[in-house]
């Protein structure tokens, strides 16, 4: 079973804790669409004002930040860490270019497009989006040059892939912090986010591309004229199976430590090797170990070199892990005034849902901020008094119902709205149509597979 989140009582009439909470995430979203602050102080910023409006003494306020901070960082920032050490060794070692190159190579014209998907998703399994963005391009352009097909009807495929992962699936920063936050069990909620994403996948994907690559008729622009590179410095790459394999193991040791929870009983030894080894640290960590051989040495590269990629993953991630961290403060110090109870009272006695209430909120801070993990870390504070009722299986479709609210019709003021933009070398009108309605298909689809999920368990 999960814990159960206490809400603190509140420390003033509900009168003066809700404005002082849309205060809070006004200023938040003003400081970071207006006036460009980096969304850590942005986050920090809006807390402290929540504490003032709401009565809370400024020292009680900075403590319950501080918790928040320490909290989620230690909960979610090894995971973050470890993550990104994974997915650098994935790309520095060509597994990456091995995943694609064999799913793609082996698909004829009509599967390219679910080929393309399949791999978005693969990549997108262990990397940041703008990684796996990046990582994922010169593919898309060579893939839609050697096929004669629109770069949108190969690209917003595997983009479809890249991007649930992102929003649904852990070890993303994201769906992690919805985890921490809402005390949710990751083993269930991995299980439950695949099963959403793959036809969320499978309809804002291979489906859709159909469609927009009519409304947007772009061929590839003149980047990354070959694929080469790597092949021409001589280095060898991992084997399909092997880097296959070593992707998806820390996904299988996780499910496995869900499948003991709800199989094997609790004392058994075997409940506790999976229990232990399914653990997402330790997940982790036993995947970055195992990939260090499999896919550094299995390239070719020296201790030197591996130590080397492993160092460099790191400095890109500060910022995120600020980011999530600081949106752990900022939950802290909801719950602490006691703004969380006042909502969950609300939600209780006005009968709406509270997945849907989850997707609404987590939809209304991405349109405002056009990030996804504020999104879902500021969500996630605001309804983490609301799982107190809930069962394991609720609590887990709640962070994907924040999830897919998270990933709702990205704009200008999202970056990779402008990544996309120019690497497809679109208009804006031409990427709201493609990229933006991709998003917001993806959003919807998400929430309409949990609430069917809701039904069914």
């Amino acid at each position: 079973m999960h814990s159960i989140v206490l809400a603190a009582a509140p420390h003033a009439s509900s009168g003066r804790l809700v404005p002082a909470a849309l205060a809070g995430i006004a200023l938040i979203v003003v400081l970071i669409t207006w006036l460009k602050v980096h969304p850590f102080l942005s986050l920090t910023l809006g807390s402290l004002l929540v504490g003032a409006i709401a009565g809370l003494p400024m020292a009680d306020t900075v403590k319950s930040f501080g918790k928040g901070f320490g909290d989620t960082a230690s909960g979610v920032g090894a995971l973050i860490a470890l993550g990104a050490m994974f997915g650098k060794l994935l790309a520095d070692s060509g597994g990456a270019d091995q995943i694609v190159d064999t799913i793609v190579g082996r698909s004829g014209r009509r599967a390219l497009p679910w080929a393309m998907a399949l791999v978005g998703a693969l990549i997108g399994l262990p990397m940041f989006f703008e990684i796996g963005l990046v990582l994922l391009m010169p593919v898309i352009y060579l893939v839609a040059r050697r096929s004669g097909q629109s770069i949108i009807a190969v690209g917003v495929p595997a983009l479809a892939g890249l991007s649930a992962m992102h929003g649904l699936v852990p070890p993303h920063p994201g769906p992690l912090v919805a985890i921490d936050a809402l005390h949710a069990d990751l083993g269930v909620t991995l299980g439950l986010g695949v099963l959403v994403a793959v036809p969320t996948v499978a309809i804002a994907g291979p489906l859709l591309a159909r469609f927009a690559a009519r409304w947007v008729d772009v061929q590839p622009p003149e980047l990354f004229t070959t694929d080469q590179e790597e092949d021409e410095e001589g280095k060898r790459r991992p084997s399909f199976a092997l880097t296959l394999a070593t992707v998806l193991l820390p996904v299988v040791l996780m499910l496995l430590k869900a499948f003991a929870d709800i199989v094997l009983d609790e004392g058994s030894e075997l409940y506790t090797v999976l229990d232990n080894l399914g653990t997402p640290l330790i997940a982790l960590l036993i995947a970055v170990i195992v990939a260090m051989f499999t896919l550094g040495r299995g390239a070719g590269m020296d201790r030197r070199t591996i130590t080397t990629t492993l160092e460099r993953s790191l400095p890109p991630i500060a910022g995120v892990l600020l980011i999530v961290a600081a949106g752990g403060g900022f939950k802290q110090t909801l719950v602490d005034t006691g703004i969380g109870k006042t909502i969950a009272d609300w939600v209780d006695g006005s009968g709406v849902s509270v997945l849907v209430l989850g997707w609404l909120v987590a939809v209304l801070i991405r349109l405002a901020t056009g990030s996804a993990t504020v999104a879902t870390v500021t969500a996630s504070g605001i309804l983490a008094p609301l799982v107190t009722g809930l069962s394991t299986g609720d609590t887990s479709l709640l962070v994907l119902a924040v999830g897919s609210g998270s990933l709702f019709f990205s704009h200008v003021n999202d970056a990779g709205f402008w990544l996309v933009k120019e690497y497809f070398g679109l208009s804006v009108g031409q990427t709201i149509k493609s990229w933006s309605l991709m998003e917001t298909v993806i959003s919807v689809c998400g929430l309409a597979f949990v609430l069917a999920l809701n039904l069914a368990i």
